[in-house]
C-alpha cells in the first residue's frame, strides 16, 4: 500500500492576512474614550480616508471630497485657544511614516487654529486627547 507523498514544488503556503494594527488600536481607543470620556465620544469622529478600495469608488469618493493626508481623527471640541483636536494616529507596532502630504495637512491645519499632532499608538493619542482635555475651553469673543 503506497502512502501520499507531499507535493515538494508547486504549493503554496497560504498567505496569512494582514493584521491592521493601526485600525485594532484605533477602535481600543474609541472604546476607552467612550468609557471614560462619554461627552468626548460624542464629538470625536474617524475620517475614512484610507484603505484599499475599488479604482471607481476611490474615483467617487474623491469628486466627493475625499482628500489624501487628513488626519484620522477629529474631536471638535475647543479648548486651549484651538477650535479643535486633529489626531493622524500610527500603530505602536510597525507604525506607517507620515506621508508628505500628511505633514502638509496637518501643517496646514496648524496654522487654521487647531491642534493638528501625530500620535503613535492607542495610548500616546489617549495622553494627547487628556491633555487637550485639561485646557479651559476656547471663549469666541463676540
Amino acid at each position: 500500500m503506497k502512502t501520499a507523498q507531499p507535493a515538494l514544488f508547486g504549493t503554496k503556503k497560504p498567505r496569512a492576512k494582514p493584521v491592521d494594527r493601526e485600525g485594532l488600536e484605533q477602535a481600543a481607543l474609541m472604546r476607552e474614550i467612550e468609557l471614560r470620556y462619554p461627552q468626548v465620544f460624542e464629538l470625536i469622529y474617524h475620517v475614512p480616508n484610507g484603505g484599499h478600495r475599488h479604482k471607481l469608488v476611490a474615483a467617487k469618493l474623491k469628486q466627493q471630497g475625499v482628500k489624501a493626508g487628513i488626519p484620522d481623527l477629529v474631536l471638535t471640541m475647543a479648548r486651549g485657544g484651538y477650535f479643535g483636536l486633529y489626531i493622524e494616529f500610527k500603530a505602536t507596532i510597525e507604525p506607517a511614516p507620515v506621508s508628505a502630504s500628511q505633514s502638509a495637512c496637518l501643517r496646514r491645519l496648524n496654522e487654521q487654529g487647531y491642534l493638528a499632532v501625530v500620535c503613535r499608538g492607542h495610548f500616546d493619542a489617549m495622553e494627547q486627547i487628556r491633555a487637550y482635555l485639561r485646557m479651559a475651553p476656547t471663549v469666541v469673543a463676540a
